[in-house]
């Protein structure tokens, strides 16, 4: 991969991880409501599970769904139920004074939660597609990679962020209005899938 191409993948791995999407609103929710450390387990599992869900599509997944493509069909219908569920369950929660009350993802449920994010298979299959057309090993791990190191200060952003905005909306109200607010972003996220 020549220099060109690695700064634009470089530059489509920033934007794409950067800008709003589910798991995004996820964590933003998540730091507001519990902090950073409580979120780390969610942050590290979307680094680890998106990494690993671009090198199987590396692998071959894309060709699966171009053979059939009812799959796909279907994983999008799964996908937007699920998000349509995590929005509702966001936009519903309530403030406690206990904030053990608010369950943020697990390392594992945020890692297979990419399986069923619209924004991880969009960028996943872009990446390999755009960025390793020759399918070469090497290639593949590189792209994997530079999500990895490109996910961790985003994720780290995102839930900062929130963890900001607590300290703003400590107010049961405010915190309402803040979980209906990412409950609505997150159901507006599966619209581009219909």
């Amino acid at each position: 991969m020549d220099f060109t191409v690695f700064g634009s993948l470089l530059a489509f791995a920033f934007v794409s991880t950067f800008s709003p999407g589910p798991n995004n609103i996820m964590l933003m929710t998540s730091g507001a409501n519990v902090g950073f450390l409580r979120t780390t387990p969610h942050m590290l599992g979307i680094t680890f599970g998106f990494s690993v869900m671009v090198l199987l599509v590396g692998m071959g997944l894309t060709e699966l769904f171009q053979r059939y493509a009812i799959i796909q069909q279907g994983l999008q219908i799964l996908c937007s139920l699920y998000l349509v569920y995590l929005a509702i369950k966001i936009a519903l929660s309530r403030p406690s004074q206990d904030s053990q009350e608010y369950q943020p993802m697990s390392f594992m449920a945020a890692a297979l939660f990419q399986w069923l994010n619209p924004k991880a298979w969009s960028m996943a299959l872009t990446a390999v597609s755009v960025f390793n057309p020759e399918a070469s090993w090497l290639q593949l791990g590189l792209i994997a990679l530079v999500f990895a190191l490109v996910n961790v200060p985003s994720v780290s952003v995102w839930t900062a962020a929130g963890k900001q905005l607590s300290d703003w909306i400590n107010h049961p109200s405010y915190v309402r209005w803040f979980n209906g607010a990412m409950g609505g972003l997150l159901l507006l996220s599966v619209v581009p899938m219909l």
